[in-house]
């Protein structure tokens, strides 16, 4: 997945690199993370592939910022990428690197520490995405099945955060239990 293709996207109506990252930082951080030191590169970047024009604009604080347009051949790069072959990409995942080599620390106690973490960590971003979820349902008489077309992806987006999220709790707590089942055995041979 490309940096670049979802810039494309979310500028669909012009847009300043802070502005962006608001975007990111408001809404997709649950599945995409990005921030200014690699937002405007990738800005420049596309503006010199000439998928987006750049013009300087106002600001309410101060010295004028930068604001971006997609130009034609942008929506046909962001298009072509869209239409192409699903990718799954090389997730890299650090708390599965820690759990899979959690057995150095010669710990199960540790062990049961991380994962009891890591489950209030996703329980609370499950909490957050179930919130937004019940207040839009609450809010938009359209919710679900009138939706925009935009705001249909969005839903769908939001809806696979929330199964993902409430996977990994499930994950957890059972990793939990085999983890205490564990020491209980050790401490009955101890």
């Amino acid at each position: 997945m490309s940096l670049d293709h979802i810039l494309l996207g979310l500028l669909r109506t012009p847009a300043s690199g802070y502005d962006l990252k608001r975007v990111f930082d408001e809404r997709i951080h649950y599945f995409w993370a990005a921030e200014l030191s690699q937002i405007y590169p990738a800005l420049g970047r596309l503006e010199r592939k000439g998928w987006l024009r750049g013009r300087r604009a106002e600001s309410k604080r101060g010295a004028g910022r930068r604001v971006y347009q997609v130009t034609a051949a942008g929506h046909r790069a962001l298009r072509a990428w869209l239409e192409s072959e699903v990718e799954l990409g090389d997730d890299r995942i650090p708390y599965l690197a820690k759990l899979y080599l959690m057995d150095e620390l010669h710990s199960l106690t540790k062990s049961r520490r991380f994962l009891t973490n890591l489950r209030d960590k996703f329980a609370s971003n499950l909490a957050a995405l179930e919130i937004i979820e019940r207040c839009w349902a609450r809010d938009d008489p359209s919710y679900p099945d009138s939706l925009s077309p935009a705001m249909f992806h969005v839903l769908l987006t939001l809806r696979n955060g929330i199964c993902m999220l409430g996977a990994r709790v499930k994950w957890c707590d059972e990793s939990i239990r085999r983890v205490e089942a564990r020491i209980a055995k050790e401490a009955s041979h101890g």
